[in-house]
């Protein structure tokens, strides 16, 4: 007798909803470009002070996590499809405050409040967005074959990405023009409203996604204490603890590039979103490399390999004031290094927790994280309030300690988490003709398959 998940049936639904999440994800790449990807220069812009920009990062990092514990409960009576789509929806409409915030500053009302309103609604658009994501997570398990896992969020994450970009810095442009016409508030409304649109499409896709039947075995739960208190105890719960620890210092200087771009060096919209986006570009070009390393040779050696770049970006940001330096030395190993290093530890993941553990795991972790970003984030804002060097600017030294402490965290817990897949044996010579040259594998047909049925999303 056929096993149903393996019946051609199932298969074919299966490659479907793949193809759909990649349709799905244009549309949030759209609402991301226009809409995160300007929550910080719009606090910049209605002048919200250093600390609070730094507060965004912090109530996200810490709301998010938070909230994710409420869907593995929603998920005992609901399905992951219904649990997703509300919350999308909810965070759709919380995009209406932001279109109202901008139309306030522009008239000169409650100014003085605006930032702090625009961090009330942020919480609650960050909260709306992390409730789904334990189920997209589940989800998303259930429909891409673990073999091929690293390939295929490598080529997702590809489109998706060029997407983002060109949106991106093209809102910049509409944006620098608007503010050259004293409209930049109008600019932000528009760009917000667009982020609703894109949204409501995301939400009427995801509607229409193939969910395999969540299987749900009756037994106790771990609560979040015993999954802390056997952290050290797992090889998963070390590397939890390994993110939780990066997540930390990473955030105390993370908030602050907005900051440092816009307001220290009076960049340009359309240049501090090309310098922002030329990391992304970058990663484009090595993603689907790092997709096939990971599946190759390991999560843990992607991990290992970009852990010892990304701990230099915050000290390049600052060494040369200059667009064309930033987008070629930073942004470069920017996106080099966290492409690989996202994508390693998504599959990470996976590949330690089973899936019936997978969407409150999933919250657990994230949870840690967040309050690693929280801390990270706030001790960034008391250090750029109580910091009063005269030897050199705070923003500067702020950046500084953070490249040291990420050295620091890689140095102490990466070599403490190990490999659980069994992987071929890493040889640099045949890994870089692998790579580059691009050999050929038993698999090349599926892959060739993949790629030519993600080019029709291009013409979404």
């Amino acid at each position: 007798m056929v096993i149903e998940k393996d019946s051609p049936i199932i298969k074919k639904k299966k490659k479907k909803a793949r193809d759909h999440s990649i349709k799905e994800g244009i549309f949030a790449s759209a609402n991301s470009a226009f809409g995160n990807n300007y929550i910080s220069p719009f606090a910049i812009a209605i002048n919200a002070s250093n600390p609070l920009i730094a507060l965004l990062s912090s109530v996200s990092g810490l709301l998010g996590p938070i909230s994710q514990l409420a869907s593995p409960k929603l998920l005992k009576n609901n399905s992951r499809k219904k649990v997703l789509s509300r919350a999308m929806l909810i965070e759709a409409i919380i995009w209406i405050p932001f279109i109202a915030t901008a139309i306030l500053f522009y008239k000169g009302i409650l100014v003085g409040y605006l930032p702090y309103i625009l961090l009330f609604f942020f919480a609650i658009s960050t909260i709306a967005l992390n409730v789904g994501i334990p189920a997209w997570y589940s989800w998303i398990g259930d429909i891409v074959d673990d073999r091929h896992r690293g390939r295929w969020f490598a080529k997702r994450n590809l489109l998706l990405g060029f997407v983002t970009v060109v949106l991106a810095i093209s809102a910049s442009f509409f944006l620098d023009y608007l503010k050259s016409k004293e409209l930049a508030m109008f600019g932000f409304a528009t760009l917000f409203f667009l982020a609703l649109i894109f949204r409501i499409l995301s939400y009427k896709a995801i509607r229409k996604q193939y969910e395999p039947e969540l299987k749900r075995k009756k037994k106790k739960e771990s609560s979040f204490f015993k999954f802390v208190k056997n952290t050290p105890k797992t090889n998963f719960g070390k590397f939890t603890i390994f993110r939780a620890s990066f997540a930390l210092v990473a955030s105390i200087s993370g908030p602050f590039l907005a900051v440092y771009l816009l307001r220290y060096l009076e960049f340009s919209y359309p240049t501090y979103m090309i310098v922002i986006m030329s990391s992304t570009i970058f990663s484009l070009f090595v993603i689907e490399l790092w997709g096939k390393f990971a599946d190759k040779y390991g999560n843990y050696r992607t991990l290992l390999l970009t852990s010892i770049i990304t701990p230099t970006v915050p000290i390049l940001w600052i060494l040369v004031p200059s667009p064309i330096y930033m987008i070629l030395v930073p942004a470069v190993i920017s996106g080099v290094g966290w492409a690989g290093f996202n994508l390693a530890a998504t599959n990470f993941f996976y590949d330690n927790i089973s899936a019936e553990k997978r969407s409150r795991e999933i919250s657990y972790y994230n949870l840690l994280i967040g309050i690693g970003i929280f801390l990270g984030a706030s001790l960034g804002a008391l250090l750029i309030k109580i910091l009063n060097t005269t030897w050199i600017e705070p923003i500067i030294l702020i950046f500084i300690i953070g490249s040291i402490l990420r050295m620091t965290v890689v140095f102490i817990f990466l070599p403490k988490i190990k490999e659980v897949r069994k992987t071929q044996k890493f040889n640099s010579k045949r890994v870089l003709k692998h790579m580059l040259l691009k050999e050929a594998k038993p698999t090349i047909s599926e892959e060739v398959h993949e790629i030519m049925s993600i080019r029709k999303y291009l013409e979404v």
